[in-house]
């Protein structure tokens, strides 16, 4: 039900503002994502048709979460003559993308069976090029490369900045050849969903008109992230209806590292100056005395939007500032803070988060928790699709829909082993570049396979016939073909089952593996009818869902271990910020590169994750190298308005006020009695 007496004046505004350019100022905590589902439930009940509203943000996670909650707030429709009722379009920029392209790639010579090579595939593609270039003895990292391939696309002339010339030459080279290669195999990456989408809409109108007719409403969630392309991406839609809403906070904007550009909502009246501005300041999250201490860092970032967080929460505590001598002194101290909570106050472990700058700094922290046996959870581990059973499976899949897929031909080519060896495949792969083919493609020509002997010739005919069997089958247009049971059959005919059971040095490793793959198989058989169709949604949907192992929620009781640079848009009623020092916060890059006031913005979003409590700590030395460096605070502390501030030491010889100390030990005896 969609009451909108629910929400404050402004929030209000932004609901009931549904034509023409509006900028949504949303600040931290200020209830966005409800505003959002609103406004689009809103639409709807004034007659606009659910198929012509599109909502865009970044990650699958918060998709997810509006498309939950815009249904519960819709009328339910029925189906009609089969046909499911319009609903808005709810994803994310790459999703966005990839509807378009399906459409309308052919228009630009390539077929709407296209695969998306994620980052392992794209640096396997790299190492290719690299080997056939030979760079007389030099060690070149593939990885640098790709991430300046990546740069380039998406940050325009700025992303050139900063980077060594020689490796940007490199990059330049190896830029022509990469998308060649990917061309070649039906191919694109993360980065060419966008820009081929441009393209297309700078190539061929019709699609462009196609899609504006389409989406007459477009509302972008977290604009000040969005990067060049991005920026072109929604202009195109809308520079003509001009019903664009942008949601978002220059506060918050802590990307400009992988191209974000603020500039983008800073000056978008520039590009729409009839745009209403509409500001969301009053915060559901935090106590007054965290959102005053934010608004007075933020306030010394002077290109801004000026806005000011204010709550109905109350005071609250003040914020702890601790000074330890290393970072493994700050790391046992933390961990026993937070047992302190637990124990003196049943705070569970799950309302306690620990913010760092870098991932260097987990170390220690994951040592202090494990010593004090506190369970935890740090975001950004190896994520399940990263395990090798996992990718050997999803490139068989990838080989079946696609066989001139050669990155993913060329990692299962030989696994299990079928008398297909390395130097055997450096051979076909020279032979296709020879011949401006694909691998499978040189497999198949006699001219190439009568060069190879006879048992290696067989090995390479039985596979074709494999590969072409089995894709024979997905041909079918049986809605009941079951992808799980083909699946399950395929990698056990292959031996990949008695493989991996054969190759783990336990049977308990080799079972979770196993189990593993039985798990993601179960999940085969979703949306779309025909199998192949199937297929390709499953495979769309992990590759475009890439973080959802990070995004996925943490329901057991650990404390969250994060960087400030991954929290944006999570909250916890007690967070400790640790090592607050030049040189971590603002990292040493910035005063390099000019960066200070995005570290600043980063300190900022870092302060308003809390809800309760906040503590903020900084060492006099940090561990490197076996040996013990020597700290200085942050410039940052000394933004802190001093009322607001509690040093440990000062707080330590303050004494314990009597009602205080009677609810402590009433607190502790209720939880040793529980």
């Amino acid at each position: 039900m969609l009451d909108l007496s629910t929400l404050n004046p402004q929030q209000r505004q932004a609901v009931e503002t549904i034509r023409g350019p509006v900028l949504i100022l949303a600040g931290a905590g200020t209830g966005k994502t409800r505003v959002i589902t609103f406004r689009i439930a809103h639409m709807v009940r004034h007659g606009i048709a659910p198929g012509n509203i599109l909502g865009v943000t970044f990650t699958n996670k918060a998709a997810r979460e509006m498309q939950e909650r815009v249904t519960k707030l819709l009328p339910k429709r029925k189906t009609v003559d089969g046909q499911k009722p319009d609903r808005p379009t709810i994803c994310t920029f790459h999703s966005l993308c990839v509807k378009i392209l399906r459409q309308h790639i052919d228009k630009l010579g390539y077929k709407k069976n296209f695969v998306i090579y994620d980052e392992s595939e794209q640096l396997a593609a790299v190492k290719k090029i690299l080997s056939a270039i030979s760079l007389k003895g030099e060690k070149v990292d593939p990885g640098a490369v790709l991430g300046l391939l990546s740069k380039f696309k998406n940050g325009g002339e700025n992303s050139k900045l900063f980077v060594d010339p020689n490796l940007r030459a490199l990059a330049t080279h190896v830029a022509k050849r990469y998308e060649s290669a990917l061309h070649a195999c039906n191919a694109v990456d993360f980065d060419d969903l966008i820009l081929l989408t441009l393209r297309l809409f700078r190539e061929h109108p019709e699609a462009l008109e196609a899609c504006r007719a389409k989406y007459q409403f477009v509302m972008v969630d977290e604009y000040q992230d969005t990067n060049a392309s991005q920026f072109e991406l929604v202009h195109s839609l809308t520079r003509e209806h001009r019903n664009l809403c942008v949601v978002g906070d220059d506060d918050q904007s802590i990307y400009g590292w992988r191209g974000a550009e603020i500039a983008n909502l800073l000056n978008l009246e520039e590009h729409f100056p009839e745009v209403k501005v509409i500001k969301l300041e009053q915060n559901y999250r935090s106590t007054s005395t965290i959102l005053n201490a934010a608004n007075a860092i933020i306030k010394n970032n002077t290109r801004r939007r000026g806005k000011t967080l204010w709550s109905g929460k109350g005071a609250g505590a003040k914020i702890l500032l601790n000074t330890y001598g290393t970072d493994e002194d700050e790391a046992r101290e933390v961990v026993a803070a937070i047992e302190f909570k637990r124990l003196a106050y049943r705070v569970p472990w799950s309302d306690c988060a620990i913010l760092f700058r870098t991932n260097q700094q987990s170390r220690p922290l994951e040592t202090a928790l494990r010593t004090a046996s506190v369970r935890y959870h740090l975001i950004g581990g190896q994520s399940f699709f990263d395990r090798r059973e996992i990718k050997d499976f999803l490139a068989f899949l990838k080989m079946f829909i696609n066989p001139h897929d050669d990155i993913s031909l060329l990692r299962i080519a030989n696994v299990p082993a079928r008398g297909l060896s390395d130097v055997t495949m450096e051979r076909l792969l020279g032979a296709s570049h020879e011949r401006k083919c694909s691998v499978f493609t040189a497999m198949k020509n006699p001219l190439v396979t009568t060069t190879f002997q006879k048992q290696t010739r067989e090995s390479i005919e039985a596979f074709v016939a494999f590969v072409e069997r089995v894709q024979g089958e997905l041909q079918t247009t049986a809605n009941e073909f079951c992808l799980q049971k083909w699946a399950d059959d395929f990698l056990d005919e292959t031996g990949y089952f008695a493989e991996l059971r054969r190759l783990e040095k336990t049977p308990e490793a080799a079972e979770s593996r196993v189990k593993n793959l039985k798990e993601l198989m179960a999940t085969m058989d979703g949306v779309g009818n025909a199998p192949a169709e199937r297929l390709e949604n499953f495979l769309e949907g992990i590759t475009l869902d890439s973080n959802r192992e990070e995004e996925k929620e943490n329901t057991s009781d650990a404390v969250t271990l994060i960087t400030m640079h991954s929290c944006k848009g999570l909250e916890f009623p007690h967070v400790f910020v640790v090592g607050l020092e030049d040189g971590l916060l603002p990292h040493s890059r910035s005063k390099v590169e000019g960066t200070l006031d995005e570290e600043r913005r980063l300190f900022y979003v870092a302060v308003t994750r809390a809800m309760q409590t906040l503590s903020i700590s900084h060492c006099g030395g940090r561990k490197k190298y076996g040996q013990v460096l020597p700290c200085q605070p942050s410039p940052f502390l000394k933004e802190l308005p001093s009322e607001l501030v509690e040093h440990s030491d000062a707080k330590s010889k303050t004494p314990v006020a009597q009602e205080s100390g009677k609810n402590l030990f009433a607190a502790m005896r209720s939880a040793i009695v529980q």
